[in-house]
This record gives structure tokens, C-alpha cells and sequence, in this order.
């Protein structure tokens, strides 16, 4: 079992929890959560493996954040429910740079019954650096 990360150690607001269960979201953030009203927030600080050539966050970084707050808003961060991804939907607006820390928030725009429509932005230092859209579908126990 992977342990609880804390959001203190990389900067981010003690109100941020760790959700444990991916490796890759781990290998690549850590990421965090928090849910407020019907919006569920993520946030992770960019490092330095997470630019490109051109000391900027890599998009596929942003993309894989993105993912993971379409899917922590459908779930609302709950280990009761699993969802996998059909479509996400990027549009990058602006820069982020190492050292920074991004901003997600994401909300439920319809929930069918297999299927959870979800939208996000993340921002740095204020501004929008990337909007989203996504689709993710429900897992059935088996």
C-alpha cells in the first residue's frame, strides 16, 4: 500500500488530501484534491522533470493533470467508485513554469448512468493556463 502524501511538503495548502491508488499520478505530481460545494479543486507544484526543453510545464504534464481532475470530480475524490476515461478535451491558453503552483478545478456538468460529463481549468499565478472537457465512464464492480 502507497503511503499518504503530504501536500505541505511540496507547498501546497494543508486543505489538499493525497488520493492514494496511482503510481503514475504519483510518479508524475504527486497530486491533490479537495472538494468544496459542487466543485472538486486539485493542485500540484511543477518540478523540474515536469517541463520541456524549454524550462515551461510539459503539455502532456497539464494533460495528465487535467485527466486526473476530470476524474477526481466525477468520483468526488471517493475510492468508492472508479471511472476511466473516454475523451478529454484540452485547450492550452498560457505558460506555467517550474517552481509553480497549478490550480485545478473541475466540475460535474451531467451525470448519466454509466457515463459522467466533466469539465475543468487549471490555472498558475492566476490565469488560465488550460481548459477542459471530458467524458469518463463508471466501473462496474464485478
Amino acid at each position: 500500500m502507497q503511503n499518504r502524501m503530504k501536500p505541505e511538503d511540496l507547498n501546497i495548502p494543508a486543505e489538499y488530501q493525497h488520493w492514494v491508488g496511482d503510481a503514475f499520478e504519483d510518479y508524475t505530481g504527486p497530486f491533490f484534491f479537495r472538494t468544496e460545494g459542487e466543485f472538486t479543486h486539485t493542485a500540484f507544484r511543477i518540478q523540474a522533470h515536469n517541463c520541456n526543453a524549454h524550462q515551461v510545464v510539459h503539455g502532456g504534464m497539464l494533460m495528465t493533470f487535467a485527466d486526473y481532475t476530470l476524474c477526481i470530480a466525477a468520483t468526488r475524490g471517493s475510492s468508492e467508485e472508479s471511472v476511466v476515461t473516454v475523451t478529454c478535451n484540452n485547450e492550452f491558453i498560457g505558460p506555467a513554469y517550474e517552481g509553480d503552483l497549478v490550480l485545478g478545478r473541475g466540475e460535474v456538468t451531467r451525470k448519466g448512468g454509466s457515463l459522467i460529463f466533466t469539465r475543468v481549468t487549471l490555472e498558475a499565478n492566476g490565469k488560465i493556463i488550460l481548459t477542459s472537457s471530458g467524458v469518463v465512464k463508471r466501473l462496474r464492480n464485478r
